[in-house]
């Protein structure tokens, strides 16, 4: 008797575990579709910006774009208690598949009236979604590297280091659209964050 309640007790509290997996692995299944199939609209042609607003295809390339970003960004945000990141990671996700899909591509340079608000857009866009995918995957390192607890679990370390990531790739945009984005110029601005960020760990103290 006492043996079958202890079986039934491992059975019951060990059910969980698996069934916690098979929601994880089905929302990143349905997420990994979601970003091939507005991927592979994307590449193929299949929106562009001849088409009118409501075009059948542009309504699904929507709907697939939103909800590739929501089912990345909502489960991480949850898991890691980074707070704003799903409203990020939707607006950059959003703002740059747009982008890419229906703003005519900018030929002029930076500072050309006409494709000024251009690169503005997709730099802004560009930040937004570098920083939102560095943001959860710096904060999970953070937690191997720090040996200092308060450290490993810095939220705020994580999303500064995320926003220095989104600044790089959004100055990459700004250097092309100057026609200056060379080897040199590149290594130049990530030294110059990279100094900052080591300043900062250094003299600033972290978020118990």
């Amino acid at each position: 008797m006492h043996l079958s309640d202890s079986s039934d007790a491992t059975v019951t509290d060990a059910s969980p575990v698996p069934r916690s997996r098979r929601v994880t692995l089905l929302v990143a299944s349905l997420a990994g579709l979601c970003w091939a199939g507005a991927l592979a609209m994307l590449l193929w042609g299949v929106v562009d910006r001849r088409q009118p607003y409501d075009a059948p295809e542009r309504m699904v390339y929507y709907m697939v774009v939103v909800s590739a970003a929501l089912l990345t960004f909502v489960p991480v945000e949850r898991q890691f208690r980074l707070t704003g990141l799903t409203v990020e990671g939707l607006l950059g996700t959003g703002f740059l598949l747009y982008t890419l899909a229906f703003v005519p591509p900018p030929v002029e340079w930076l500072l050309s009236p006409p494709d000024a608000p251009v690169y503005a857009v997709m730099a802004l866009a560009v930040f937004w979604f570098f920083s939102s995918i560095a943001m959860p995957l710096l904060y999970a390192l953070g937690q191997r590297i720090f040996h200092q607890r308060a450290r490993r679990y810095d939220r705020r370390r994580a999303r500064r280091q995320a926003y220095e990531i989104g600044v790089f790739a959004a100055l990459t945009v700004i250097l092309a659209g100057l026609r200056a984005l060379t080897p040199v110029a590149v290594a130049l601005i990530a030294l110059i964050i990279g100094v900052a960020e080591l300043l900062f760990l250094s003299f600033v103290e972290p978020e118990p």
